[in-house]
């Protein structure tokens, strides 16, 4: 169950108390999509929502009265494990542990489109050709990313777009995304593509990127760029390592690596926001935590000394494999090579 299904299993819930008169009168208005986020500090479950707390004024009633009506309707939908009320009226959710394994498995079963989705399906977005490089390369990023929820994009040929401005064409020119330039030009003749990729990606496009070419270059752990194509590459090695050890990847339950697992869950959204708000730092940004994470549970995957594989082993190198895909298809996402070997 992925966040976006989560929503939808909220809103189900949310239109059944409104159906079945539980909630009185909220003015015909049944919300599209409801907001599922990881818990804040001292909360509870996998994930959490305020809606209980947007309904109440609505509905004339206390947040926790409304809350309480939720969460008897979304208890024992199928996938979740319990759904409890916090503070004002807040719904924490758990998801049961097969659901949170069963992430695994989607993302080994798919690797290149995990995370893909409709969301977008049936709306176009044309954008103006630009020449400024910083502009160029997050217009290329974003109409990919708007590609991978479903939508129609493209980046309208200059010609085109010059004949339209002169009235020779009909419409109006493509869209021009609004970026901060590059404040070094030539970034990618000083630092090479991945690298000038990568600073003026992981800025807001309406931010400065900031540019240190030593920075860039270096490989050590304090380079972003570094760290995530260096997990990538420790997820190859742990699979190769595994297989001299004689076992193989089997999703099933990891305990201790259910941080990653959280991001890994959390991928779709993260897609979907990043093509929404035409914010591809989103995506680059979720990449670090996902690589950082993964670089600290590695160490668990393989088994020590004179130890024997055993089935956590081969469920950890699953998360640790799935990890991996989901770092190689996100750095595809912005045009950025993932090597096996670094």
């Amino acid at each position: 169950m992925t966040p976006a299904e989560l929503s939808r299993t909220v809103v189900r819930a949310v239109r059944s108390a409104v159906d079945e008169g539980a909630l009185g009168s909220i003015g015909g208005m049944v919300p599209e999509t409801v907001k599922v986020e990881r818990p804040r500090p001292g909360g509870g479950g996998d994930y959490a929502s305020g809606i209980a707390l947007k309904l109440a004024a609505a509905t004339g009633r206390p947040p926790r009265e409304v809350a309480e009506v939720l969460r008897a309707r979304i208890a024992g939908r199928p996938g979740i494990a319990l759904v409890e009320i916090s503070g004002p009226g807040f719904l924490n959710i758990t998801l049961e542990r097969d659901v949170q394994c069963g992430v695994v498995r989607q993302v080994l079963a798919s690797p290149a489109a995990y995370g893909y989705g409709d969301a977008l399906r049936g709306e176009a977005y044309d954008f103006a050709a630009v020449a400024e490089e910083r502009a160029r390369i997050v217009v290329e990023v974003v109409v990919r990313l708007l590609r991978s929820q479903g939508a129609d994009a493209r980046i309208v040929p200059e010609a085109e777009t010059e004949a339209e401005a002169e009235g020779v064409g009909e419409g109006a020119p493509g869209e021009v995304l609004a970026v901060v330039p590059c404040p070094t030009p030539g970034l990618v003749g000083l630092v090479g593509g991945d690298a000038a990729r990568w600073a003026l990606l992981r800025a807001a496009r309406h931010d400065r990127p900031r540019i240190d070419v030593e920075a860039l270059l270096a490989q050590r752990e304090s380079n972003p760029l570094f760290r995530v194509r260096y997990a990538y590459s420790r997820s190859r090695a742990l699979t190769r390592n595994a297989l001299q050890l004689g076992f193989t990847a089997e999703p099933g339950a990891v305990p201790e690596g259910e941080r990653l697992l959280g991001l890994l869950h959390d991928h779709p959204g993260v897609l979907e926001g990043a093509a929404r708000h035409r914010a591809p730092d989103r995506l680059a940004r979720h990449l670090e935590a996902v690589a950082d994470e993964l670089l600290r549970f590695q160490h668990a995957v393989l088994p020590l000394g004179d130890e024997k594989p055993s089935a956590a082993h081969r469920s950890r190198l699953a998360l640790a494999e799935a990890a991996g895909t989901v770092l190689a298809g996100g750095l595809s996402l912005l045009g950025i090579d993932a090597p096996e070997l670094l």
